[in-house]
């Protein structure tokens, strides 16, 4: 029996994952304590483990930082989180020094678990209840300029909050040191190797768990005429304009719809539904989509894993960047269309497409069989109660990293070399047009030239093709 500390951040997105791997730990014997919040309590107690509550520790925002947080903003999140560990510190302390736990498990932007497993040297295993996120990996988000510019931006800010940190003994690197992926930490990844992107990039350190959930409900699309189940997940769900759209696409159709509209809509001022459209605050979403023909969502990793377990292809309807790269997978896949008009016809007209169309249900059925054929939360407990692991296998990203080195000095001196020869024969007064030109041709020159590395990497070191 092992003593096991779990954190997390207030998100059901990150929570849920976690709930049938602590229960599966608590099953073997195992004392588990799960620092969380009063909204996660009840779901928390239900899986044995004992709640640990967290919420007097978080800051009190003001409604500019509010208003960030709503917006999903990286810099807001990263101040909050850091604020919060300093909140925790001395309950921490205390924890750590009494229950010394042998292992944490913690998601992956949970600052105050990853840094206290640091602190006080306990094996830590990362909970990632996204994709995992390399430089690989990563070329499946694509930010926004403005949202680069907040990042950096934002860079000082979140620099000055963790210099807080280090003046109390936490071991701080920096940001992108506690919220990236790498090759030496151990990590669960609730998805198969085969819908991750890049999966053999990652080290032995990662265990493709497959979708962690709390049910034993199996497929069944038995039923008079088709199910449309419509979701928007649980943070960015106040669109009103957008469910009435699809009640005005469904309305009167041979179809069943069920939407989920969460707590914040008033389901009320939707109007009188039809009677083949049904609307709710919460539901059993996996148990709805066992029987669903047709999903659409906000692509959320969670909400398109179930979908997936559940063999339901999707309208594909991103808002986050996370969530696009998420959308970007279930298209390669074949299992999903993106919803690129959101007017009533635009909805009716995917949502046909869908149906009309047998290969995007054989894509899902496919994933369907590769996500149950996974190590599930047994497998996962597994690998936490036996942490720290190794890895004997090849780490392509060290070696890209080594590559990318030569890559970037060969690109320099080609850069001298053209230039010197370039200017035997025009005018220096045209030098800093092609400095210019040389510095904005580097980032796409480097990401071609490191995709070319890494497939090579693969074909030499791993003898097979790299998967996308």
């Amino acid at each position: 029996m092992k003593r096991i500390a779990v954190f997390c951040i207030p998100a059901h997105g990150h929570t849920n994952p976690m709930l049938p791997v602590v229960r599966e730990l608590v099953r073997r014997g195992n004392e588990v304590r799960f620092y969380s919040f009063r909204e996660f309590q009840e779901k928390i107690e239900r899986t044995g483990a004992a709640f640990m509550c967290c919420d007097d520790y978080l800051p009190k925002l003001t409604a500019k930082e509010e208003k960030q947080m709503k917006k999903v903003s990286a810099t807001e999140m990263a101040v909050q989180d850091i604020r919060t560990t300093a909140a925790m510190d001395e309950y921490l302390h205390g924890e750590f020094t009494t229950f010394k736990p042998d292992v944490v498990y913690t998601d992956s932007v949970c600052f105050w678990g990853k840094l206290n497993a640091w602190k006080y040297d306990v094996p830590m295993v990362v909970s990632t209840s996204t994709f995992a996120f390399n430089q690989m990996s990563s070329t499946y988000m694509k930010n926004s300029p403005g949202e680069m510019a907040g990042l950096i931006f934002g860079l000082p800010r979140v620099s000055k909050e963790l210099d807080q940190l280090k003046g109390m003994g936490y071991k701080v690197k920096g940001l992108f040191a506690l919220i990236q992926s790498d090759n030496q930490t151990d990590s669960v990844v609730y998805t198969s190797k085969r819908f991750q992107p890049f999966a053999e990039s990652f080290s032995d350190h990662y265990l493709f768990a497959g979708p962690s959930l709390l049910t034993d409900t199996k497929p069944d699309k038995a039923h008079k005429r088709p199910l449309v189940y419509i979701a928007l997940g649980t943070v960015i769900n106040d669109r009103p304009d957008f469910y009435r759209k699809c009640i005005e696409a469904f309305a009167g159709e041979n179809l069943e719809v069920i939407i989920s509209c969460g707590k914040t809509v008033d389901i009320a001022g939707l109007g009188k539904l039809p009677e083949n459209i049904r609307a709710a605050d919460q539901v059993d979403q996996p148990e709805i989509l066992s029987g669903a023909d047709v999903f659409i969502t906000h692509c959320g990793m969670n909400s398109v894993s179930e979908s997936l377990y559940m063999a339901t292809p999707m309208v594909l309807y991103a808002q986050t960047n996370e969530q696009k790269a998420v959308a970007r997978r279930v298209r390669e896949i074949g299992a999903g269309i993106p919803l690129k008009d959101d007017s009533a016809a635009g909805i009716r007209a995917a949502v046909r497409e869908i149906l009309n169309r047998p290969d995007y249900q054989r894509a899902a059925q496919e994933c369907c069989d590769d996500f149950r054929s996974c190590p599930g939360a047994e497998g996962a407990a597994d690998f936490i109660e036996n942490a720290p692991h190794s890895s004997d296998g090849v780490d392509l990203i060290a070696d890209l990293n080594q590559a990318n080195v030569g890559l970037q000095i060969a690109y320099s001196v080609l850069c001298i070399l053209l230039g010197r020869i370039l200017f035997s024969f025009i005018s220096l007064n045209f030098l800093w047009l092609y400095i210019v030109l040389t510095i904005f041709l580097a980032s796409p020159v480097n990401k071609l030239l490191q995709k070319a590395v890494y497939q090579w990497l693969v074909r030499t070191k791993l003898k097979r093709p790299a998967a996308g």
